[in-house]
């Protein structure tokens, strides 16, 4: 091979790295701290609970693909959740309900997810890293908060692919049982046909009612 050949080669293997570089997230905040990134799913829904996750990943913890949930596929996620799990030193799941989302609102039911997910944890994190421009701490642990963090670094994107897969299986069985509002596809995200079965049928004890799920308020059943 001649060395024009050669070098455009070269380059163009070190512009390949140089680009896989900037797509991938950070491994870590800060390198002498146990950190645990946490994300949350389903604010937006008319149906069910919001859902959390934090994740503790290894300092040394590099992925091609894994990123915000919002951006992957669900044959991504569901593939990812199970590098998560095997690969964390240490992940939790929590959950507020619907009632607890109509008695204390979406914001303060998003940190109370947070928490019990931080509480599910089996290693004590130093450092959590949170996922928008809000947080409301529950005991002394210090934390950063990122926005867009799913998409910078890799703790907080894993948290966010662990609280969407587990709440789109939770809203999945939930439709096995009431079947006519879509959730099988959407979740419980205000989709046409999840708002013409609520004109239809009604709510559903899985609703949240301190939403505007109608121009009209229905009454629950």
């Amino acid at each position: 091979m001649n060395r024009p050949v050669k070098s455009f080669i070269s380059v163009h293997c070190r512009l390949g790295i140089i680009f896989l570089l900037l797509i991938m997230l950070l491994s870590f905040f800060n390198k002498d701290k146990v950190e645990a990134g946490c994300d949350e799913a389903g604010r937006g829904c008319l149906a069910g609970p919001v859902v959390a996750a934090a994740v503790i990943l290894p300092k040394t913890f590099r992925h091609r693909t894994l990123n915000d949930s919002k951006q992957l596929t669900e044959p991504e996620r569901l593939k990812l959740r199970k590098t998560i799990v095997k690969r964390s030193l240490a992940y939790g799941v929590g959950v507020a309900s619907p009632g607890e989302i109509d008695e204390i609102n979406i914001l303060n039911a998003s940190y109370l997810a947070m928490h019990r997910a931080l509480d599910n944890l089996k290693i004590k994190p130093e450092l959590l890293l949170i996922d928008g421009n809000r947080y409301k701490a529950h005991d002394d642990t210090p934390y950063e908060c990122i926005v867009k963090g799913d998409s910078k670094y890799y703790a907080i994107a894993a948290a966010s692919v662990l609280a969407k897969t587990y709440r789109d299986d939770l809203m999945r069985q939930l439709a096995l049982e009431f079947p006519d509002y879509g959730w099988e596809t959407n979740v419980g995200y205000p989709t046409i046909k999840h708002r013409d079965g609520i004109r239809s049928n009604g709510v559903t004890p899985h609703h949240r009612m301190s939403f505007q799920l109608l121009p009209a308020q229905l009454e629950l059943f």
